[in-house]
């Protein structure tokens, strides 16, 4: 009785030493932390902006020359959720791509676009949907707050949540695994945190 409680408890002792060990790596429950206000993470750059980390938050205001800014996770990624904390101006383009066929090309043809985009001229792939996938009605404003997307990627199951609310959920299997990628098109564009969890 005593020997198995000593063990039960270095098991225990074990167990909590490697969800430590874990948890200092950047993971918690199951989350890995690509991009926090101490951390700005590893990322590949797709076209120029002035990307800095600045009051804790990943900025961009200026594209140094006509194509969008992106930056690209360095791992791939099949079915996974991301849980990404923003704020853009009015006047932003933004959006997070997913599952982005090629890493040094990014466009919404060979990647899913999640809009950020308040001043869309057809708002219905706007902020909140799927660019050519998904639309939004009515589709939300990001601008001028901190939002938190939730987005949920398993096998041709789509679903974005922005601030708690659902604006899009559709089956599409054009793109079932790659990169991920956080753009910058214009205004005012911060990226506060970013999560993955592969599922």
């Amino acid at each position: 009785m005593q020997r198995s409680s000593i063990l039960a408890a270095a098991i225990l002792a074990g167990a909590a030493t490697m969800q430590f060990a874990t948890m200092a790596a950047g993971e918690s429950g199951g989350w890995i932390t690509l991009l926090d206000s101490g951390n700005k993470g590893e990322w590949s750059e797709v076209g120029k902006a002035n990307w800095t980390m600045k009051d804790g938050a990943m900025t961009a205001d200026k594209l140094d020359g006509k194509d969008p800014s992106y930056l690209v996770s360095k791992d791939s990624y099949k079915d996974f959720q991301i849980r990404a904390e923003f704020w853009v101006d009015e006047e932003a383009n933004s959006g997070i791509f997913i599952r982005c066929d090629q890493a040094d090309k990014i466009d919404s043809k060979i990647c899913y676009e999640v809009n950020i985009f308040d001043k869309r001229p057809d708002p219905s792939y706007g902020t909140g949907a799927i660019v050519d996938v998904a639309k939004v009605d009515p589709m939300p404003k990001a601008a001028g707050k901190w939002n938190t997307y939730e987005i949920t990627a398993k096998g041709p199951h789509l679903t974005i949540v922005l601030n708690g609310q659902k604006t899009a959920d559709v089956e599409d299997s054009k793109h079932l695994g790659g990169h991920f990628a956080l753009q910058y098109g214009s205004g005012v564009v911060k990226f506060r945190k970013v999560e993955i969890k592969p599922l």
